[in-house]
């Protein structure tokens, strides 16, 4: 039997502007996704996906020698995963060419509409049993920056650049002083990073000034010593990314009477944001409705 388990994760800085080349703040998760895989007799896949209660949410069994979809209790998610199937087979030549089958079982720590990576970290660990570039492997099936990659594969914060075809992983010391300060509060709402990225391309225009700013609020918040100057950046880096998306920042549209700021995190208008403040967050976020508020020691790695 083998194991392997990639980490989820969550872009303090650069949201939708890592895709051109900006400098972005990103850090992994204690949450993430595990993949166990056991050898059977029979050239099948057998399928089974756990959520973190333990509840089988997906099941399916692919037959190898042709790549059919036996049965599948979710056509949409057995299409995807059978194209992941097959472009790793096609990395790797010599992935599942063996006579046997597998059982295969993931399982998440975290709720799907999270948004923490459920694909990514399905992604990373293929890749690792597969023995494939989970860059690579991205690319060909769901896309994106790449940075939950990174994310998956290291257990400290990054900074995380495209370089043309290159990407720059460099692991850096985020620890901010004043993180019990620092919430991530869920929106109640699943956010599509494909449909994000769509509106993000239709929209932008000249990007080199807002990006050079944007890679400046990232190197700031990576020396930053106090509150109220994060608190600056994290208003200012909304600013930005608000004007070239022309969509409304989260706290003027939803919490325009926090005392505190108020971030999006990775593609706007649903997942987690991240909140900072002196104030009593957890009270606040549940008077409105939020009931998914988790301190920053609590979630990030």
């Amino acid at each position: 039997m083998k194991q392997f388990f990639s980490n989820g994760k969550l872009l303090i800085s650069g949201e939708y502007v890592v895709l051109d080349e900006a400098v972005s703040l990103a850090v992994p998760t204690k949450y993430g996704q595990s993949l166990r895989i056991e050898p059977i007799d029979e050239p099948k896949i057998i399928w089974k996906s756990l959520d973190e209660k333990g509840t089988v949410w997906f099941e399916s069994v692919f037959e190898l020698k042709n790549n059919t979809i036996l049965n599948s209790n979710n056509d949409e998610v057995s299409n995807r995963l059978r194209d992941i199937l097959i472009a790793a087979k096609a990395l790797n030549p010599h992935f599942l060419k063996e006579e046997l089958g597998y059982k295969i079982t993931t399982k998440l720590d975290f709720p799907k509409n999270w948004g923490l990576g459920t694909s990514s970290t399905l992604i990373n660990n293929m890749a690792s049993w597969a023995q494939v570039d989970a860059y690579v492997l991205l690319e060909q099936t769901f896309g994106g920056s790449g940075y939950d990659i990174a994310c998956a594969q290291n257990n400290n914060a990054i900074t995380y650049q495209l370089k043309g075809d290159l990407k720059a992983v460099i692991p850096v010391n985020f620890n901010p002083k004043f993180k019990e300060n620092l919430y991530f509060v869920h929106l109640n709402k699943k956010q599509n990073s494909r449909d994000g990225i769509k509106h993000y391309r239709e929209h932008k225009g000249d990007l080199i000034s807002s990006i050079n700013e944007i890679n400046k609020i990232t190197q700031d918040m990576l020396t930053c010593e106090s509150l109220e100057v994060f608190q600056k950046l994290m208003e200012r880096h909304e600013a930005i990314i608000a004007k070239i998306t022309k969509q409304i920042p989260v706290k003027e549209r939803l919490f325009s009477d926090f005392k505190g700021a108020i971030k999006s995190l990775g593609a706007w208008g649903g997942d987690f944001v991240l909140a900072a403040s002196n104030d009593d967050v957890l009270a606040y976020f549940k008077a409105k409705g939020f009931h998914t508020v988790i301190p920053y020691q609590d979630m990030v790695l």
